[in-house]
């Protein structure tokens, strides 16, 4: 409820909204101060025919500004037997498909652009798993760290991707392994592990400076306590 004012009952009142008739009725005289007023709110029933439905929202789809009708034309399509739709084939598909939409190009780029974002995603899985192969093999290998120090680097790695570190994953990977020999008992030269790596020492150093302040985060418990962590130096 809110307050409005009653012409009847000359003061402010507390009205009711009739959404289905539009009307806004003054609670105490029931005098309807405003009629056919418009609901701007989403529409929520569900019109599907599968009441497991799990967005019954009908406003559509957001309109975009690139589009010249704002993304809102229709395309007509057929269900399938898996839950999804396809383009309509025929006669009727043809007309479709020959109707001329000034944005035809436009749209086929957005297509484009969203198969690349999807390529890169998995891209990006493999290039994880490359990098983690990369670091156990290439790299802690050729510095003849133990296994308990691999997997505790290993780890780092994968916790510094949720860190705002804008950094290669290479130069992140060194730097983790600077870390780790040093929190272990057998410590490498920042040199070694440059000439290793293949990152800069300078490099090295920044990419430690920008992990530094969560060293408790991503270095797992279980290979250093915080005391082991507090001591270490910039």
């Amino acid at each position: 409820m809110a307050d409005s004012y009653c012409a009847d009952c000359k003061r402010l009142t507390e009205v009711v909204f009739d959404h289905s008739a539009g009307d806004t009725i003054c609670s105490e005289c029931g005098l309807v101060l405003e009629a056919y007023s418009v609901d701007e709110t989403s529409e929520w029933r569900i019109f599907a025919n599968e009441s497991s439905d799990h967005d019954p929202v009908r406003v559509g789809g957001p309109l975009n500004p690139l589009l010249s009708d704002g993304g809102l034309s229709t395309v007509i399509a057929k269900p399938t037997a898996g839950g999804s739709t396809e383009l309509l084939s025929g006669s009727l598909g043809k007309l479709q498909a020959r109707g001329s939409h000034p944005d035809r190009n436009l749209i086929q780029a957005f297509k484009s652009i969203s198969a690349m974002s999807d390529r890169s995603n998995a891209r990006y899985g493999c290039f994880r798993l490359g990098l983690v192969t990369t670091i156990k093999r290439r790299f802690c290998s050729n510095l003849g760290m133990t296994n308990q120090a691999v997997k505790a680097a290993q780890e780092a790695v994968q916790k510094s991707e949720d860190l705002d570190i804008r950094r290669s994953p290479i130069s992140v990977a060194a730097a983790v392994i600077y870390i780790i020999t040093q929190l272990s008992n057998d410590t490498k030269p920042l040199k070694e592990i440059s000439i290793v790596t293949r990152v800069a020492e300078g490099t090295i150093k920044n990419v430690y400076k920008d992990l530094f302040p969560h060293l408790a985060r991503i270095i797992p418990d279980w290979f250093a306590n915080e005391e082991d962590i507090k001591n270490l130096k910039l």
